[in-house]
């Protein structure tokens, strides 16, 4: 899920509700992405955040640099 909210909402609101984070990284585009373990709990973290689940493209930061 890429979620319109800053990671540390979405950290908290995952421990909230007992689901774990398998990854987490901030968007460049803003926002979050997390990536759950399974499917139900994806789910049920789209229910919480409803309208701020990112729907559209979400531009992630480069996580390697090219080799030189």
């Amino acid at each position: 899920n890429n979620i319109n909210a800053p990671q540390d909402h979405v950290i908290a609101a995952c421990a909230k509700h007992k689901v774990a984070i398998s990854a987490i990284e901030t968007l460049q585009s803003g926002g979050t992405r997390v990536v759950m373990n399974n499917a139900d709990d994806t789910a049920r973290m789209a229910k919480v955040y409803g309208s701020k689940v990112i729907t559209g493209t979400a531009t992630r930061f480069p996580t390697r640099m090219g080799r030189q």
